[in-house]
């Protein structure tokens, strides 16, 4: 089967060509491992070099392209959905799969009804959540295009159950969460984690990795910080990625900001940490979104305090000590003592890609074979 996988190139701030960075890449990816013929069209909102990367061999049929406009070519984005249709008129796809955000959602939808083609829609957030939905008409462009989806695969069942009963979605609805890479989060030798890291063998260590920004929910974790600082005075902080110049790190000799880390570094981290904590928003983005540094933290054995918001609770429903309210310092504190006097684990499996894509694969499947 001949499938068009529709996509940005760049996600969570990574190349998804060069880096072959998680579900953008894996889904294609194991796709084409299954013996499908598999081309890749990517737009770079960044600038990234144009460019075919042709990856197939033995084992795969894998082509990415990439389209950028650059400097003073920033108009031509208008003209995107044509050159893509034209693209794709050319490859002749059984199916199209569109991810990555909204406009490829609507994309997808219109070039798979201009080719009379089925159309698999991956939503790996709420898309109604990022800064596209404050343009007018984008929401309901966005409801519209996955409402004519014969698949929508999701990365949470909250929004799963969203697009189910608030959009009415008419296709297949399923739930399917990011993983990660376990040969690179694993649990390893903490002192030498720590060695890695400039970090002592003898102190306790809580901490995240991330886009520490305030719409992510990194003020409640320095607030509760100052209340951790004050009490367990053996405990350090540890924190790695960008920030906001108005919602800088605390300061202190007992705070460890790392920078933004290289991927595999924040294994590193994860396995130096105590607790690891992940702050959600009560926010629509929020109580949609799946987390992937919970997976990453999991397969590192590490303790977590989690924000008990969505696919969160969900995940963590029997470890209450794990949950704490969003938004509240006071509870992630006392949930973070908890978790470093006495930890305990969530009972958690992690699929690889290649198994979560070989259980999605007969729907997309079976799109093609009955249209």
């Amino acid at each position: 089967m001949k499938i068009a996988f529709l996509c940005k190139r760049q996600y969570m701030s990574k190349d998804v060509i060069l880096d072959k960075y998680a579900r953008l890449y894996e889904i294609p990816n194991q796709l084409a491992l299954l013996g499908h013929q598999v081309e890749c069209f990517c737009l770079s909102y960044q600038s990234h070099d144009e460019g075919n990367w042709d990856e197939s061999n033995e084992l795969k049929s894998l082509i990415w392209h990439s389209k950028s406009y650059k400097r003073f070519k920033k108009a031509g984005l208008l003209a995107y959905p044509f050159v893509l249709l034209q693209q794709l008129k050319q490859y002749q796809p059984d199916i199209i799969i569109a991810a990555s955000d909204i406009p490829h959602i609507v994309w997808g939808a219109w070039c798979s009804r201009k080719l009379n083609v089925p159309f698999v829609a991956d939503l790996y957030d709420n898309f109604e959540g990022f800064g596209q939905a404050r343009i007018p008409g984008m929401k309901s462009l966005l409801r519209k295009a996955v409402c004519k989806a014969h698949l929508i695969t999701t990365t949470s069942q909250p929004l799963a159950d969203l697009v189910s009963q608030e959009y009415r979605a008419k296709g297949i609805v399923l739930s399917m969460p990011s993983t990660v890479d376990t040969q690179t989060f694993c649990q390893k030798n903490k002192i030498e984690a720590r060695k890695q890291l400039g970090l002592l063998p003898d102190k306790q260590y809580i901490g995240t990795a991330g886009g520490l920004y305030r719409d992510k929910g990194v003020e409640v974790i320095y607030q509760a910080w100052k209340n951790i600082e004050k009490e367990m005075p053996n405990v350090n902080l540890v924190i790695a990625g960008p920030y906001q110049e108005d919602c800088p790190p605390p300061a202190g000799d007992r705070v460890h900001y790392l920078g933004a880390l290289p991927h595999h570094e924040i294994a590193t981290l994860f396995q130096a940490l105590d607790v690891g904590i992940i702050s959600i928003l009560d926010t629509p983005f929020g109580r949609y979104c799946f987390p992937q540094k919970a997976y990453e933290m999991h397969a590192c054995n590490l303790p977590v305090v989690v924000a008990n918001i969505g696919e969160m609770s969900h995940l963590f429903t029997d470890l209450h000590q794990a949950l704490f309210e969003a938004g509240n310092a006071q509870d992630l504190a006392f949930k973070l003592q908890q978790q470093l006097n006495t930890p305990v684990h969530a009972l958690v499996a992690i699929d690889d890609w290649e198994t979560i894509i070989k259980r999605i694969e007969p729907f997309i499947t079976s799109l093609a074979l009955e249209y």
